[in-house]
């Protein structure tokens, strides 16, 4: 189910509290010379529609296509970006309107690097001060150890690479540029750095890692086993309570309630 493309009587008769929300969190930035800005955005969505079609009682909330991209500066073209605490905001505005309508649980599945921080921030803020909602997220290059290896196989500091190009080829083949995919490869120059930089001082060309190794295939296989974990998660996600209830949590720091 997509929230945007269902009525709101529908969402009013579907028993919200019932389910698992499924954010996806991307960017609008430059990606080289051979993937379109909406890269990560794509990606963030194809995963949740993906979970939605496969764990009941999921719903699939309207993309945040907007993220913190700042790491990119203004010399690539095409890169739109919110502030880090711009962006948490929103993500709090996300699970408090949503809660309106009765959804409760929310998974926020990100896609871009650069709102790690703004992500933290925000769940942070949201098990502080909102403790009957429920929230967390999923970065899908760390979905697991295999994945995690394959992704930074041609560079740590990722990006338009080997593994991201491939997700495209399976995900949205017409949108990848083979030609300037097969010459668009460029080291990782941040190993060893003190300090951080923007991707003009990092990249000839807005890429870190090989493109030229991209293939469908590969894409398949990473797309699937982070589908498999975040599905994983969305299942639990489903009953999961905190694991003490009210009556055994310590009421002063000298006694905690047996069960």
């Amino acid at each position: 189910m997509r929230w945007g493309s269902t009525t709101s009587s529908s969402l009013g008769r579907a028993n919200l509290a019932a389910y698992v929300g499924l954010v996806p969190v991307g960017a609008t930035e430059q990606h080289g010379p051979h993937l379109p800005t909406d890269t990560d955005t794509r990606v963030a969505t194809a995963l949740c529609d993906a979970v939605s079609g496969t764990v009941e009682n999921t719903i699939v909330l309207p993309p945040i296509a907007i993220g913190c991209s700042l790491g990119h500066g203004t010399t690539f073209p095409g890169t739109i970006s919110l502030f880090p605490e711009e962006l948490a905001r929103l993500l709090v505005r996300y699970a408090e309107w949503s809660a309106h309508s009765g959804l409760t649980k929310l998974i926020f599945v990100n896609a871009h690097m650069g709102n790690v921080g703004a992500l933290s921030t925000a769940t942070d803020r949201l098990r502080f001060l909102r403790p009957d909602l429920q929230s967390g997220w999923v970065d899908w290059w760390h979905a697991s150890a295999v994945v995690q290896q394959a992704v930074t196989a041609d560079g740590e500091d990722i990006h338009a690479n080997r593994a991201e190009t491939s997700i495209m080829l399976y995900i949205a083949p017409e949108s990848v540029d083979a030609e300037a995919m097969l010459g668009a490869d460029d080291v990782d120059r941040t190993g060893g750095l003190t300090f951080r930089y923007t991707a003009e001082a990092l990249s000839r060309n807005g890429v870190t890692g090989r493109p030229s190794e991209a293939t469908a295939e590969l894409g398949k296989t990473l797309f699937e086993a982070a589908v498999d974990v975040i599905a994983a998660k969305a299942r639990a996600g489903l009953t999961e309570q905190p694991p003490l209830k009210p009556s055994q949590r310590s009421n002063d720091y000298g006694h905690c309630p047996h069960d």
